[in-house]
């Protein structure tokens, strides 16, 4: 398995003077996935929980409903020029009966760790391939359960302490107990490998969940949410017009600017009650 972290030496330059010391750095490989010994897809990552990430992945991208849609997952002979295997290939078998995709031109994926899947399919395709609908959950969440959960996360995060380079999503209960933490170099597979543990251990749709990322909420993650039955995607930046746009079509409650004290509520704030 690759290394989550490397050591690098830099020249770090403090008040004019100039020093070469050791850094600790998030180590990026790509990840290509396949299907069948037929490559479907290239991620930008950081090794680790890569099962996860391939199983969140074809969730989230509507080729699988759940584990049992999986016969197995393993890694392939992936060599570098010592010889030794990369462990940056892996192939999936889909179980009998689950429709193998499309692999045109529009299923041809090549993600980076900044943006996600590149040139996603419409809101009404989204619409159509979710078998796990957020708006049919009616929970509520306290707003100062809401504001508890960056410290939460923060906390969580055993790689950012050493490198200041992974974003991290944390899925919580509606009472704020973490369920479970996952850091990555992009945001969009930091959540694959959340919603991957959750195919893992039979959790699907994540009812009366609240999932929270670091940065910003994107249409991918959106998207993601609303694939895996998650009701509140909570985010400590910014979201996209479209990332509003598909949650308020999906029923899923998006929210901002989650700092301090404050949020914004973007989408189905009615899920957010009264704070006790």
């Amino acid at each position: 398995m690759g290394r989550v972290t490397t050591r690098m030496r830099v020249a770090r330059v403090d008040k004019g003077q100039r020093v070469i010391q050791a850094d600790t750095v998030v180590v990026e490989e790509p990840l290509e996935i396949r299907l069948d010994g037929v490559p479907l897809a290239v991620t930008m990552r950081t090794p680790g929980s890569d099962i996860e990430l391939a199983q969140g992945f074809l969730l989230t991208e509507g080729i699988i409903a759940d584990r049992t849609d999986i016969t197995s997952i393993r890694y392939c002979n992936s060599l570098d020029e010592n010889g030794k295997n990369t462990y940056n290939v892996l192939d999936v078998s889909l179980a009998e009966g689950v429709p193998f995709p499309d692999l045109g031109l529009e299923r041809n994926f090549y993600t980076t760790s900044s943006c996600g899947v590149c040139g996603k399919a419409s809101l009404e395709a989204i619409r159509q391939r979710t078998r796990h609908s957020p708006a049919d959950d009616t929970v509520t969440v306290a707003p100062d359960v809401i504001v508890e959960l960056p410290e939460t996360l923060r906390a969580a995060q055993k790689v950012f302490d050493s490198t200041g380079g992974l974003h991290a999503a944390g899925l919580f209960t509606r009472t704020g107990h973490l369920l479970a933490v996952r850091e990555d170099v992009g945001r969009h597979n930091a959540v694959d490998k959340l919603v991957g543990w959750a195919v893992e251990q039979s959790h699907l749709p994540l009812r009366e969940t609240v999932l929270l990322v670091s940065g910003r909420a994107s249409f991918e993650l959106a998207q993601k949410a609303v694939m895996a039955g998650i009701p509140v995607l909570a985010a400590v930046s910014a979201p996209s017009s479209l990332a509003i746009e598909l949650s308020s079509d999906a029923g899923l409650t998006l929210i901002g600017f989650l700092r301090g004290q404050t949020m914004n509520i973007y989408t189905c704030a009615d899920r957010i009650g009264s704070s006790q």
